[in-house]
């Protein structure tokens, strides 16, 4: 073989090299199967595994709403690292007894607002829920200072359900995508008496306690300025 001939045989394997090198993907790794390796690759000088990543757990019935506003149902412990991922400003709750320390503490260490609207649930034909509380929470949500906030009752179901109702209305949601919703999110038990009290709530009551200069921009906000 001549100079010449040696000289385009190599540079063709070079090619060949090169090009079964760009053709091979690279294997993908599921982010529980990459948290274990760095478990378990991570150790401390004495040869015992150092954790380097906390395991995000988010609440039950947990979901986003809208840009920066969630709903859930009540955070516990083990949700606390999720929840701090959010960079949560605020939390609101819709329930009757008082916040427990453990979460009161977690509020405090993570510089959280927090703002309790105690609605009972809305279970014909004892209890029924105030529309001057809803409204006050919907001001609240509606203040963009206040975001992201996290949104919950104890299941994330029926209360929180009909607090988000009546957001969708003033963001001019039809009732039928209100109320496919609301099934959804309370599933196995929707409440007759929680989807009449959406369809009646008058969301022009909750504009005069929203600040106007701090209304989030949202495109699908209704604002009657």
């Amino acid at each position: 073989m001549s100079t010449k001939e040696a000289k385009e045989a190599k540079d063709e394997d070079s090619n060949s090299a090169t090009s079964t090198t760009a053709a091979t993907p690279i294997p993908f790794v599921t982010s529980s199967l990459a948290f274990q390796r760095t478990q378990s690759w991570s150790t401390t000088s004495s040869g015992e595994e150092h954790r380097q990543f906390e395991e995000l757990i988010p609440p039950d019935n947990f979901n986003m709403v809208s840009n920066w506003v969630y709903r859930s149902s009540f955070p516990k412990k083990k949700n606390f690292a999720f929840l701090k991922k959010l960079g949560l400003k605020s939390i609101l709750t819709l329930i009757l007894e008082e916040y427990p320390e453990q979460n009161m503490k977690f509020l405090e260490a993570n510089d959280i607002k927090f703002f309790q609207f105690e609605i009972a649930g809305n279970k014909e034909p004892f209890c029924h829920i105030p529309e001057d509380k809803i409204s006050a929470a919907l001001a609240v949500i509606l203040d963009r200072r206040n975001h992201p906030i996290l949104i919950h009752c104890n299941k994330g179901k029926h209360r929180t359900g009909c607090l988000i109702g009546c957001l969708r209305k003033l963001q001019r949601w039809t009732y039928t995508s209100i109320f496919d919703e609301y099934r959804r999110f309370s599933h196995p038990k929707s409440r007759s008496m929680d989807q009449q009290f959406i369809e009646l709530f008058d969301v022009s009551q909750v504009w005069k306690l929203v600040d106007r200069n701090y209304v989030p921009n949202w495109d699908v906000l209704g604002c009657p300025w």
